[in-house]
Formats: structure tokens, C-alpha cells, sequence
């Protein structure tokens, strides 16, 4: 069975209308990426080495990734050779195909919840990336799926942090536990905790203050959190999520690489999807971090942040290419 026919045998209605969030969040990737793509496919019909030379900087000039563009571009050439390919148009379900590999890795792997009581997640992040809102849009998604949840406004120095955090739990029903602006973060996670764990919630949601990777003493700052989180909960925080800006590019890339090392990063949140041309950048920071993406913001819509899903991304990615071209394969 071919990939185009099993991708849509496995879409569900539930999937379907997920698919169309993806498709419509793409929409500016779709337009840049896959349309120069089918235009150079239209144009040169055949497969030589101008051929891949395009190819390769199209994929370049959509955040791909310079080593993973190196790496793919051999991959079909492998392709090319062991099945005598000589059609240009005969490489778009490939080409789908591989990047649904690159993107998934092992598997898509969702956020880890603690095996019984309270799951704890903390977000990082420089400032402007959207923290607070991808925050306050999962608060929103899981209380629809009936959890307690709570919130904790541990970014005490940004002027205006703590508020922004509470404009989100009144909008969504949830209670944010803080401090005055100033006073120390660990403290407030230390209150949040406790509050978490006397009041029976279900995922405590911890916001940090907007750090540059070069300021130590905010990273240390962080690592007193983790301290203290630790010292409550041993297992936690389930995930340290690090959120960034699709629109930034490379270095959205360049940013993941340095919290990674500091901040024991453990999945991306990808914010602004549907505002850059560049979504490559997703294919760059799986196959160069070596780290799941775990939600997209897709839109600006409370229920348009995401759980990643790789096949989903590539499906809504091509999904402007010819039904002829799909049912042929």
C-alpha cells in the first residue's frame, strides 16, 4: 500500500479536523516550500544535477537545515539509483515520505504525565517566544479534559509577567499562584507546590522568567527551580519544556542547542508556526537537537496549540499536491 493511501486510510474525523489545523497553520511553508517545489518539478522533469541543486536550496531557504538537507539530498539520490527514477514527478511521494522520517525519529511522543499524582511541567525560554501564552492555551486544554490545573508565576522580573499570567487564568478558569514582582522565583514554585499538592491538582504549569543563554545568573536561577521542584517532587518536573519562535529561523535552532546543554531540556514547544514561510526549522531541530517536538502554536485560536504529529505536519504540508499524483501512488 502506498504512503499517500495509508496516511489517509489512518485520519479519523477527529484527525481530519486536527489535519486542517495543520494545513491552514502551513499555509505560508506550503506556499514557499512545496510550491517551488512542484514549480521546479513542472519545470525541469527530469532528474540531474541541477536538478538537486535547486531541490537542495529550496529546502535550505525553508530552515531545513544545512546538514539535513546534505543528508536527504543523498537519500534520494540512494532512491534515484535503486529505482531508476528518471521522472522528476516521481520523487514527491518520496520526498513526503523521508520527511515524515526525519521528523519522527523513534515515534511522535506526547507529553509525559506522572504515573499517579501531580505532573509538573516547566517552561523555558528566552522573552517574546510565547511562553506565557502556550501556558495559558495548555491550561485551557486541559481542563477540557477534565483536569485540575494550577499555575505558577515564576517569571517575578519582567514587568508585567505576573499579570499577563493571571489575564490567562481568569480566561481560563485557573488559579495562579504568585509573589510580588522581584521576589524569588524558587519561592514561588516552592508555594505552588505546596498549594498543588494540598489541593488535590493534577498539573502544576510553571512559568519562568525570559533568560539569555549568556546570563548566568539567570540560568543559575533556573537551576535553584529544578532544586527545589526536585526536592517536593523527586521525579519532577516531568518536562522541561523550551519554547521558541518559528519565525526566528536558525536561531530558534541556535537557542535550542544552548538550553539544551543548561537547562536539561527535554521537548520543544514550537510557537508562531503559522507565521513564518520557514517551517523546515521543525525538520532542523529534530534532526539536529535529537529532541521531540512536542506541542506547535498553529494560530492564534485558544484550541490552535497542538500536540505534534509528524505524519499530520507532512500530510498538511503537501496537501496542495494533485489528487491524481496520490491516487497514482
Amino acid at each position: 500500500m502506498s504512503f499517500f493511501k495509508r496516511l489517509k486510510e489512518s485520519l479519523s474525523a477527529k484527525t481530519e479536523a486536527v489535519t486542517t489545523k495543520f494545513r491552514d497553520g502551513l499555509s505560508k511553508t506550503r506556499n514557499a516550500f512545496v510550491e517551488r517545489v512542484e514549480e521546479l518539478i513542472f519545470r525541469r522533469k527530469k532528474i540531474d544535477e541541477e536538478f538537486y541543486e535547486e531541490l537542495e536550496e529550496i529546502l535550505i531557504s525553508a530552515d531545513v537545515g544545512v546538514a539535513t538537507v546534505m543528508r536527504l539530498i543523498e537519500d534520494l539520490r540512494s532512491e534515484v539509483r535503486a529505482r531508476k527514477i528518471e521522472e522528476a514527478s516521481e520523487l514527491q511521494p518520496i520526498l513526503s515520505e523521508k520527511l515524515t522520517g526525519l521528523l519522527k525519529g523513534d515515534e511522535d511522543v506526547g507529553l509525559k504525565m506522572a504515573d499517579q499524582g501531580l505532573t509538573v511541567y516547566l517552561f523555558v525560554g528566552v522573552n517574546g517566544v510565547g511562553k506565557t501564552t502556550t501556558i495559558g492555551k495548555l491550561a485551557h486544554r486541559f481542563k477540557q479534559e477534565g483536569k485540575k490545573v494550577l499555575l505558577a508565576a515564576g517569571d517575578t522580573f519582567r514587568a508585567g509577567a505576573i499579570e499577563q499570567l493571571e489575564v490567562w487564568g481568569e480566561r481560563v478558569g485557573v488559579e495562579v499562584i504568585k509573589q510580588q514582582a522581584g521576589s524569588d522565583p524558587a519561592a514561588v514554585m516552592y508555594d505552588a507546590l505546596q498549594a498543588a499538592k494540598n489541593r488535590g491538582v493534577d498539573i502544576l504549569l510553571c512559568d519562568t522568567a525570559g533568560r539569555l543563554q549568556n546570563k548566568v545568573n539567570l540560568m543559575e536561577e533556573l537551576s535553584k527551580i529544578f532544586r527545589v521542584i526536585k526536592r517536593e517532587i523527586p521525579e519532577a518536573p516531568h518536562e522541561v519544556l523550551l519554547v521558541l519562535d518559528a519565525t526566528t529561523g536558525q536561531n530558534a535552532l541556535s537557542q535550542a542547542k544552548t538550553f539544551s546543554e543548561k537547562s536539561g531540556v527535554t521537548g520543544i514547544v514550537l510557537t508562531k508556526l503559522d507565521s513564518t514561510a520557514k517551517g523546515g526549522i521543525v525538520i532542523a531541530i529534530r534532526q539536529e537537537m535529537n529532541l521531540p517536538v512536542k506541542l506547535v502554536g498553529l494560530g492564534e485560536k485558544m484550541d490552535d496549540l497542538q500536540p505534534f504529529d509528524s505524519e499530520q505536519f507532512v500530510h498538511a504540508l503537501f496537501a496542495g499536491w494533485t489528487a491524481e499524483q496520490q491516487q497514482e501512488a
